[in-house]
């Protein structure tokens, strides 16, 4: 069995006069929504502090039981209260008087291409969907399907199916065909909302197609609700196609939301990256509505003068708490942008946040390290004063893009809250509090208030931290206390969600994230991503995002991936494909063994890579993750696997080539 804790010679910081720890200023912490006290509450009565965080929300019956965990990996949160979660996201602002706040700045992919909508007309529009649905026969309990781009239309979906009870499976738009039909084939969709198509770098292309084909010979789709959107010609199955503007926006205004128990069915979002038969994970309402709100208005530390943007899509889950549920719970104003962040240019980004005056932006590390490669001339080339507090979330972030993120688009100034979560935790786990924490680049810190996670050995004995800054402590990320937000199953498949989640750490009654960690010697947790992206050398459990923030301190490097392939010797082999910044490009020839002397140098001569080839570009997802599955089957020499959902899949040709 491998050894759970190793010791490796701790990873130099890629600018080693940088400071180790990054507190918040005096006047940040002055007026920060979350002070230290918040974890004594949670640590001296977690069920009474969630109980508190609930009391954040509305309930049309309020509850009297906060958790029941009988009949464990089954949560019930609040379980004998009821509330209406659209309710809670739209009618309660307008009824506090905030009816002419802007709710969304939208902004379309075209230059000029614009809308503010208000908390007043949001409300209008969500009840106008509402009603429109009903008339279509949609009831509580029913699925409905929403395969849009990030236009307004999809929110309202979202939130007039939230209204009703009816469940929503959002399929992110950059999906095939085939993976969106079978989303709806396992949901049993009975509605699918879409628009005619959606833009991308400046081309419309079509969406309705991919449904019209997605929901071919699918007997419980019953209508597909189209939003013209690019005007683009698409064919027309009369009888169940029907136009937005011609059912919805018809549609009365008036509409009086039902209350719902608190563990109603809110959504089912499908994990990406799932082979076989799709894994829909299913979230219901007052908990998971409870920790959306608090991790948002407590990460985020949200005022009500914010303008707030986080950059991911409604895809995903980070697009369902962190743009919809989350922050329109807390009545906030938000930017919400259709298209890409290079399109027409790569200044776009930083245009929507001098145009809106963003103060809180929420991105990935891929997104970051994109701006680090075009160079920071693009956002010195604009006014970013108004940014506060920086973001960034989807995986691990190495140290230098933390410190670029900082230095460069928060002027030094900002504090950054990393966050680790999953589509399955619902919303945010571990972070550090903006107003509290002494941030640590590429440090995930501690749990939030009313969280428990620990990192454990193969036998599920707590790790402790290593006594001095030279040690690593390894293991496996679990959760060992249910908590609002939590997966309340997979759809349709009880035993895959048993067998999925809890069965590594059955015994103790553990949820297993799937994540390595480490602590530091402080007791911070660094996640070092997947355990199958954690490398066996030798017997040494080396994780590819240690190497990959390695080797990104190099001065030349933009980008980076490494992967583990077979070795006879050692087990696994470290593979690495490397991406040169600009400026690297022609110079020195010698790059290849610096890389390998600093991966040496920082973390140990075990994790220096047997290859390391030079690439133009690496192979990821529509929404942005490195397909390390892929790069292992090049390492490997094997056929490649399924590459469907790859931006470009071309990109194999260029990377084979360099090997």
């Amino acid at each position: 069995m491998q050894p759970s804790v190793i010791k490796l010679t701790r990873m130099t910081e890629a600018h080693t006069e940088a400071p180790t720890h990054y507190p918040p200023s005096a006047a940040f912490a002055a007026t920060a929504n979350a002070t230290a006290e918040i974890y004594d509450r949670a640590e001296a009565d977690r069920l009474g502090f969630w109980a508190e965080q609930a009391k954040r929300l509305s309930w049309a019956t309020p509850f009297t039981e906060v958790l029941d965990w009988s009949e464990a990996p089954f949560a019930k949160w609040f379980a004998d209260g009821t509330l209406n979660v659209a309710y809670n996201c739209v009618d309660r602002h307008v009824e506090a008087g905030n009816g002419d706040r802007v709710a969304i700045h939208w902004e379309g992919e075209p230059v000029g291409d614009a809308r503010d909508i208000t908390y007043a007309q949001l409300k209008d529009d969500v009840s106008r969907a509402a009603n429109a649905l009903t008339a279509l026969g949609l009831s509580a309990g029913d699925r409905v399907a929403i395969y849009m781009p990030m236009v307004p239309e999809a929110i309202v979906a979202m939130l007039a199916c939230a209204r009703l009870g009816v469940m929503h499976s959002v399929v992110f738009a950059g999906f095939s065909a085939t993976a969106l039909g079978a989303r709806v084939e396992d949901a049993a969709a009975k509605l699918v909302i879409t628009t005619d198509g959606q833009y991308r770098r400046g081309q419309a292309a079509s969406l309705k197609t991919a449904v019209d084909e997605a929901v071919a010979n699918q007997p419980s789709v019953e209508h597909v609700l189209v939003v013209k959107r690019t005007g683009i010609d698409v064919d027309w199955t009369p009888g169940r196609d029907l136009w937005w503007h011609e059912t919805v926006e018809q549609a009365s205004p008036e509409h009086t939301p039902e209350a719902f128990d608190a563990e109603q069915p809110l959504f089912l979002l499908y994990t990406s990256g799932t082979t076989g038969k799709p894994k829909g994970i299913v979230h219901t309402s007052g908990g998971f509505l409870t920790q959306a709100s608090y991790s948002h208005h407590n990460v985020f530390d949200i005022k009500a003068d914010d303008v707030y943007w986080c950059t991911a899509d409604i895809g995903w889950v980070t697009g369902h708490t962190y743009i919809v549920y989350g922050p329109l719970s807390n009545g906030v104003t938000q930017v919400v942008y259709e298209g890409t962040p290079t399109s027409p240019n790569e200044h776009r980004h930083f245009d929507i946040i001098e145009k809106y005056g963003v103060t809180i932006y929420y991105t990935a590390p891929t997104l970051i390290r994109t701006f680090m490669k075009l160079g920071r001339q693009i956002p010195e080339a604009h006014d970013l004063s108004s940014l506060r507090l920086l973001g960034s979330v989807g995986e691990p972030i190495n140290p230098e893009a933390w410190r670029w993120y900082r230095d460069h688009i928060g002027a030094g100034t900002a504090p950054i809250v990393d966050t680790w979560w999953q589509t399955e935790t619902g919303a945010i786990m571990i972070s550090p509090l903006p107003g509290v924490t002494a941030a640590k680049p590429g440090s995930a810190m501690t749990p939030l208030p009313g969280i428990s996670a620990k990192i454990v050995d193969d036998n599920g004995v707590e790790l402790v931290p290593g006594a001095d800054e030279a040690e690593h402590v390894t293991g496996y990320l679990v959760l060992d206390k249910p908590w609002p937000s939590m997966l309340r199953g997979i759809w349709g498949d009880d035993e895959r969600f048993k067998d999925t989640y809890w069965s590594r750490f059955a015994e103790q009654g553990w949820y297993f994230a799937g994540d390595g960690a480490r602590y530091d010697a402080d007791g911070n947790i660094w996640v070092l991503g997947r355990i199958d992206d954690v490398m066996n050398i030798s017997g040494h459990r080396i994780s590819t995002a240690e190497v990959e923030s390695a080797l990104v301190g190099h001065s030349g490097v933009a980008e980076a991936a490494v992967v583990g392939a077979t070795d006879a010797t050692t087990g696994q082999a470290i593979c690495a494909f490397v991406i040169l910044k600009e400026s690297a490009h022609g110079g020195s020839d010698n790059i290849v063994d610096e890389l390998r002397a600093q991966v040496s140098t920082e973390i140990s001569p075990i994790a220096k890579p047997r290859e390391i080839h030079i690439v133009p570009e690496l192979p990821k997802t529509r929404s942005g993750k490195i397909m390390r599955r892929l790069l292992r089957d090049v390492a490997e020499g094997r056929d490649l696997g399924d590459t469907s959902t790859l931006v470009d899949p071309s990109v194999f040709e260029a990377i084979r080539a360099s090997k």
